[in-house]
């Protein structure tokens, strides 16, 4: 803000200081005054440059500050949400933000500095307009403010026509999403060409949307240009007729006209202000939409410590104990079970003891992991995706069985993953994500179908080195192999 007034303040000082160097200096053949002015405007050159570099550097700061802190609310919000969160609002509205809203709140941070230096502006030139001719003072200082007021009314259907647009965005990218997520079994079932139309009508209401969104900021964009060159072309006609007349000097008609003219640009900023607030709303109600979205579970407020080291688990619902520092394995279609003990769902399950809903969310989530088969890979060094720090990732390499793909990627642990580990087979994501599951060494380790995609020598070889690695920690498997059967403490048929 400091900047921009620096920056608008002598680009506004300028025509009125050569107005002076033409009477004083030129009109007066008095070549003193005339250097001292000719200075005078090399110094607010001078001041224009070093601010024109600050406010350039500070604005893109600004741009970026505001669109970090943007997508790390919104993700960090999201990720509290947690597993609720795609019951509660649409995958495409999180990306949506993330591709979009954030640039129209970053924009408005940065254009701030301009409109604060464009208010101080207006400010110094009407007070030294009205002390220098009071007309062509009056006509200045109040036609720009009412040729900026003239676009206002359209504001409000400019920003019905924004949302409209913001919600087809949200709708396109959510079904961009879909197709993408489930390429591979569109291609095996032939639905390309049927999803491919969906996306292309989506695309369309996408486009007809902005469309419409685009002709309103034509038309606020040409309504901000018009007015303020009607006051502009006032200003010149009327200050020709004066300096004619002999009221003003030529220097006041030049002044006059270089101010009419200059004022132009924060007018211009105002309209640009508001257009990118009218955005920033639309976006900042999307991001809210988000950020007010409350998990399904929660911390009570005087949480209860769960027992140290590997504990075991009891399930009221199914009647299920998993023994501290033994392997479970249970069989059948347990249902949720997975997610009771793991207090993904609120249900009677208790630590040793202490109900997993007294205990802190937080200390859940960090001594107990859920593993499902189904989670994914981020794309990353492998070595870093797959090792969590707990157990050498090598070793957890080992115990999944998932050495032998190690071996033949080009750079080993140090091979760039795709995102999803699209780049490997079914079989060998899933050794991957066992692996990472692994080498977490949590307290409580517990895995929904971790060998379904794996052959029964290689599921055999998993499951004993499993039963071997976390030996003395409690480990629950959710399996319908009897090769885990064999490895386990205790079996229970749901």
């Amino acid at each position: 803000m400091v900047f921009g007034a620096l920056w608008l303040v002598p680009l506004a000082l300028l025509p009125l200081a050569i107005g002076e160097a033409i009477d004083q200096g030129i009109a007066a053949r008095d070549t003193s005054a005339l250097l001292t002015w000719i200075g005078v405007v090399l110094a607010l050159g001078a001041v224009l440059s070093v601010s024109t570099y600050m406010l350039t550097r500070n604005g893109d700061l600004a741009w970026f500050t505001g669109a970090r802190l943007t997508q790390h609310a919104v993700i960090q919000h999201a990720t509290r949400v947690g597993a609720a969160l795609p019951q509660k609002i649409k995958t495409g509205e999180i990306v949506a933000v993330g591709a979009s809203d954030l640039h129209s709140l970053a924009g408005l941070m940065e254009i701030i500095g301009r409109l604060a230096g464009s208010v101080v502006a207006f400010v110094v030139v009407a007070v030294l307009l009205l002390d220098r001719t009071t007309v062509l003072g009056l006509v200045v200082l109040l036609g720009m403010p009412l040729a900026t007021l003239g676009f206002m009314p359209l504001l409000k259907p400019l920003q019905r026509r924004t949302e409209a647009h913001r919600e087809q965005v949200g709708e396109a990218t959510a079904v961009a999403a879909d197709i993408v997520s489930g390429l591979r079994i569109l291609r095996g079932i032939g639905g390309e060409r049927q999803f491919a139309r969906r996306f292309a009508e989506t695309s369309q209401r996408v486009r007809q949307a902005g469309v419409a969104a685009g002709r309103m900021d034509a038309w606020i964009t040409a309504v901000a240009l018009l007015l303020p060159g009607l006051v502009i072309a006032t200003v010149t006609w009327l200050g020709a007729r004066l300096a004619v007349d002999g009221t003003i000097s030529v220097g006041d008609l030049v002044a006059f006209y270089g101010v009419s003219a200059f004022l132009n640009m924060p007018v211009g900023f105002v309209g640009e202000a508001v257009h990118k607030l009218n955005e920033a709303l639309v976006a900042a109600r999307r991001a809210c939409t988000i950020l007010r979205l409350t998990p399904a579970l929660t911390s009570p407020n005087d949480p209860v410590a769960l027992p140290s080291g590997a504990f075991g688990l009891r399930d009221e619902t199914a009647g299920i104990t998993c023994a501290a520092g033994e392997l479970t394995v249970v069989t059948g279609t347990p249902g949720d079970l997975v997610d009771r003990l793991g207090r993904f769902v609120d249900a009677p399950v208790h630590a040793d003891g202490v109900p997993l809903g007294d205990a802190d969310l937080d200390e859940v989530r960090r001594r107990i992991l859920v593993a499902h088969n189904q989670d994914m890979l981020f794309s990353g060094r492998l070595a870093d995706e797959v090792g969590m720090g707990g157990v050498d990732v090598r070793t957890a390499l080992w115990v999944a069985d998932a050495m032998d793909v190690v071996d033949g990627l080009e750079h080993g642990l140090d091979e760039h993953l795709a995102e999803r580990g699209r780049t490997l087979s079914g079989g060998q994501r899933q050794r991957m994500l066992l692996a990472r599951a692994l080498s977490a060494d949590a307290d409580v380790l517990i895995l929904d179908e971790p060998t379904s995609a794996v052959d029964a020598h290689t599921e055999a070889r998993i499951a004993q080195r499993v039963a071997e690695l976390r030996q003395g920690r409690t480990t629950v498997v959710v399996s319908q192999s009897p090769l885990w059967t064999r490895v386990a403490d205790r079996v229970y048929h749901a």
